[in-house]
């Protein structure tokens, strides 16, 4: 089966009750370069893959995907934080919720129930880096098997180390930024 943008969306969405409907906002477009994420009005810091930026990304590699992607929903711990106003549709992460990471799985780049027999990306993190994060609708138009899954926009680490390959800002700036995103918002991403 060829996952589109769209199946994947609605997979998503419908696999996964929403908390509440997304509100009106227009498209927000950000971009990323050098250590930066920037928004019509508004900067912060930010950090990207381990493995810098590039083109070619591969499952591991810690890159982020170069390009221009779709943001195509929140989430968040309801244990931490209350729902997050958005234009975006909302979903609250489970403790059972994962993220098939595993290129040889069907459900490649994918949220599914745990336990699951392949190996997965558990999105219920102590650390607090999933405690808000955007999907960012990298290698969803038409899943490539190792291409790399799991790209959000998420919590940065407090140094703001390099990340397995998404792009992470300061908690609050999280906050202010999913606040302005309505749907057809993208992220462009580059070095």
């Amino acid at each position: 089966m060829i996952l589109t943008r769209r199946t994947f969306a609605q997979g998503l969405l419908t696999a996964w009750p929403l908390e509440r409907v997304a509100t009106e906002r227009p498209p927000v477009h950000l971009s990323y370069s050098a250590g930066e994420l920037s928004w019509p009005g508004g900067r912060t810091r930010a950090a990207c893959g381990r493995g810098g930026v590039r083109p070619d990304t591969r499952e591991g590699d810690g890159a982020t995907p170069a390009g221009e992607f779709p943001l195509l929903v929140a989430m968040y711990r309801p244990d931490r934080m209350p729902a997050p106003e958005t234009g975006l549709p909302v979903k609250p992460l489970q403790r059972s919720h994962g993220w098939v990471d595993d290129p040889k799985d069907r459900n490649y780049n994918q949220l599914v129930t745990l336990p699951y027999p392949a190996h997965v990306e558990e999105m219920w993190r102590s650390d607090g880096l999933y405690d808000l994060l955007v999907v960012i609708g990298y290698n969803t138009e038409r899943v490539r098997p190792g291409a790399g899954s799991a790209i959000f926009l998420h919590v940065a680490r407090p140094n703001f180390s390099g990340t397995d390959g998404c792009i992470a800002i300061a908690r609050d700036r999280l906050v202010e930024v999913v606040r302005l995103l309505g749907p057809g918002s993208l992220i462009n991403i580059r070095s």
